[in-house]
C-alpha cells in the first residue's frame, strides 16, 4: 500500500530536493502541512518532525476527475517526509491501490504514471 524510502540527507535539504524533482515532473506543490508545528499551536509536543506535501500534476488530474469526479476525494496526491535527526523516510500512498476503491477500471492507467512519476521524485529526492 505504502512506498517508503529512507535518507540520511538533513529535512532541509529534503524539502527543496522534493519541490525541485516536483516541478521538473510537472508537479506542483499545493500545500506543506509542517504537522510538528501544528500541533505545537495546539499545545501538544510532537518529537519528531513531519511534513505532508500535496503534490499535483493537473493534466493527470484532469483525466481522473473526468474519469469519476468522486476521485476528487482522493486528491491531491500526498507525500511526506517525517523523521528526526539524521534518518528520515519519504513515503505516499501508491495510486494504484488507492483508486482500486473506485469502481471505475478505466482509471487504472492513469494511477500507474502518477505513481511511476511519484516514485522517482521521492527516489531523486532521498538518493541522487
Amino acid at each position: 500500500m505504502l512506498y517508503q524510502l529512507d535518507s540520511t540527507r538533513p529535512l532541509q535539504e529534503l524539502e527543496q530536493r522534493l519541490q525541485e524533482s516536483a516541478a521538473r515532473h510537472q508537479f506542483g506543490v499545493l500545500a506543506i502541512h509542517d504537522l510538528r508545528e501544528t500541533m505545537k499551536k495546539k499545545g501538544l509536543d510532537l518529537a519528531m518532525e513531519c511534513r505532508i506535501y500535496e503534490v499535483c500534476n493537473p493534466f493527470q488530474a484532469k483525466k481522473a476527475l473526468e474519469a469519476d469526479p468522486a476521485i476528487s476525494t482522493a486528491l491531491p496526491c500526498r507525500i511526506s517526509i517525517y523523521g528526526s535527526g539524521d534518518r528520515y523516510t519519504l513515503a505516499t500512498i501508491r495510486p494504484t491501490e488507492l483508486m482500486k476503491g473506485f469502481s471505475n477500471a478505466g482509471i487504472a492507467a492513469v494511477a500507474r504514471e502518477v505513481e511511476a512519476v511519484m516514485i522517482e521524485m521521492i527516489e531523486e529526492t532521498a538518493r541522487k
